[in-house]
């Protein structure tokens, strides 16, 4: 199992979620860690859980998913750009 972190590094337009650069989502599998997050935006967290359900578990070294550096929100006009993160549990 591991702890996954997203990170805003960029956004561009306006956020509805307010998210701002430096922002986190802390993923603790099955639950996002309230305490360690800033903001969640629903909308994003929809984007963002095909992702997170693969990033969660142990993966081949050649899987694609360790590929994966940054995810983005859905809105294509306000986007923001997670950075992706994540460490053993």
């Amino acid at each position: 199992m591991y702890r996954v972190t997203l990170e805003v590094t960029s956004t561009k337009g306006h956020c509805a979620a307010g998210h701002k650069v430096g922002d986190k989502i802390v993923v603790k599998d099955p639950l996002i860690d309230l305490k360690e997050s800033d903001r969640v935006c629903l909308y994003a967290i929809g984007a963002l859980l095909p992702y997170l359900t693969a990033l969660d578990r142990e993966t081949s070294k050649k899987d694609w998913i360790n590929r994966k550096e940054e995810i983005q929100c859905p809105d294509s006009k306000n986007t923001v750009i997670f950075k992706v993160s994540r460490s053993k549990v």
